[in-house]
């Protein structure tokens, strides 16, 4: 498996987020802050439509913001062109969301080569990557089964290693274990967990689940477009 990346510091300073909808404006975010230390795992909860996707969207620089600032690492990446948004997010960034995202057509072990291979990685190097981390996440014995072969935990433990192949030393999970039974999603929350302190790498996970985001050290709360200290 590829040497992990340290965690990566994120500091968001009175970041907005206001969406235009015809004649109408909606401020989702309201200058919020929060600093995220290297190698913490954080549970962000709140209720629909409180911001949570879109505070993920911004720290995974999938989206810009309105206002604020934003600091991964130290560097100011606010104003990112898309050039630069693109390589940071991969090199330094991996993300799992709800939907797992796996390419039908495709083993295991191909979907969680393809952010390697994106990177320029020899077929050899991502080989070697994918099929460490898919041992990792307990699905040795699955490489070689396509998505349709597998269950919806296995699924996200597929979409968990190709988070992880690039070694981020940032993981975002939106609403990871949503499509999940219970007993399952305990056990894709215990797997980030488990990860995070093997690997160093910061993670921050949305989820709608109190239940699931107390086994979090620390949890954060949107309200009313803030995040606070829950």
């Amino acid at each position: 498996m590829t040497t992990p990346s340290p965690g990566c510091r994120i500091e968001a300073n009175a970041l907005s987020k206001t969406f235009v909808m015809g004649e109408s404006t909606v401020e989702v975010l309201k200058h919020a802050s929060v600093t995220i230390e290297a190698g913490e795992a954080v549970a962000i909860v709140g209720p629909s439509g409180s911001g949570k996707s879109t505070l993920m969207h911004l720290m995974g620089l999938l989206d810009e913001p309105t206002g604020g600032q934003l600091l991964l690492d130290g560097v100011d990446v606010t104003h990112f062109n898309a050039t630069r948004r693109a390589a940071f997010r991969n090199r330094r960034i991996g993300f799992v969301f709800q939907s797992h995202n796996l390419l039908a057509e495709h083993t295991a072990l191909a979907n969680v080569m393809i952010p390697a291979r994106l990177a320029g990685a020899s077929v050899a190097v991502a080989t070697e990557r994918a099929d460490a981390l898919l041992r990792v996440v307990g699905l040795g014995h699955r490489l070689h089964h396509k998505p349709g072969e597998l269950s919806g935990g296995e699924q996200q433990r597929v979409a968990i290693a190709r988070a992880l192949v690039m070694a981020p030393g940032l993981v975002l999970a939106d609403e990871p274990t949503g499509n999940l039974d219970p007993r399952t999603a305990g056990g894709v929350f215990d797997l980030l967990m488990q990860l995070n302190g093997q690997l160093g790498s910061t993670l921050a996970v949305v989820t709608h689940s109190m239940a699931l985001a107390q086994q979090f050290p620390r949890r954060l709360t949107l309200v009313d477009g803030r995040i606070e200290e829950v």
